[in-house]
């Protein structure tokens, strides 16, 4: 895809320069009384989404600095955005980096927060029936024999497929690859799987890569939370030869 074709979104500190084909998006230090973000995308509105599957991504990324905050790429809804209210449930097939004090514990045995390839599709049949349920789930997931022998509907439900990362494949170059078909995702990192989602959401999404400054808490035990994050130095993620393309 052509540079000109990205929408650019740079709040507070966040910058997005490209040289020799490679682009950077990056976060200055800052406090985290204000939000700051770096992203591409193909989309400036919902109404643009044009991916669908079946679907191949691929692109070469890296990261510098001491991550604090969320950063990744790859296909979701726009579920939100931290200063609008609109909101839907969320949608995404991506790789994903959280820091502390994030917990999105949705899978089960995989933590919260690190390097992640994940899918999760809020927007199912499966979901919808089990939401009016989710008050009294909140609370039954507090135990923790009821966690172990429920969740699994709860995690089945959201669709939710997650593989923690090693935290070392940020520091260097490494080829990122989804497959996205139309029963599942498969998720790659230098031509090895790492994920195979055996559900993945359907309908339109867009293409994004950030790195921001929030974290949110989101647990099966009814912990919600989100917020910002100071910056104490310059952090970024770097990305080059992105590819997008159908699959036969």
């Amino acid at each position: 895809m052509a540079a000109r074709e990205w929408h650019l979104t740079e709040i507070g500190s966040g910058a997005v320069g490209q040289c020799a084909g490679q682009l950077q998006l990056s976060l200055s230090a800052a406090d985290g009384d204000a939000y700051h973000d770096a992203q591409i995308s193909d989309y400036a509105s919902r109404a643009d989404f044009r991916h669908e599957p079946p679907l191949r991504l691929s692109l070469s990324a890296r990261a510098n600095g001491q991550l604090h905050g969320t950063a990744g790429f790859g296909f979701w809804n726009q579920a939100f955005m931290p200063g609008q209210r609109s909101f839907r449930l969320p949608q995404a097939l991506w790789f994903f980096f959280a820091s502390p004090p994030s917990d999105m514990a949705l899978a089960m045995g995989v933590p919260g927060r690190g390097w992640k390839a994940a899918s999760f599709d809020a927007r199912n049949w499966r979901f919808l029936g089990l939401l009016p349920l989710a008050p009294l789930g909140f609370v039954l997931m507090r135990r923790a024999w009821l966690y172990e022998r429920l969740w699994g509907i709860g995690q089945r439900a959201i669709g939710v497929h997650e593989r923690l990362l090693s935290p070392d494949l940020l520091r260097d170059w490494h080829r990122y690859t989804i497959e996205w078909r139309r029963d599942g995702a498969d998720f790659a990192v230098d031509g090895e799987l790492v994920l195979r989602a055996g559900h993945a959401p359907r309908g339109r999404l867009g293409f994004i890569a950030w790195i921001d400054n929030q974290y949110a808490i989101v647990t099966p035990q009814g912990r919600f939370g989100w917020g910002l994050l100071d910056l104490p130095g310059p952090q970024s993620l770097q990305l080059r030869d992105i590819q997008i393309s159908a699959m036969s």
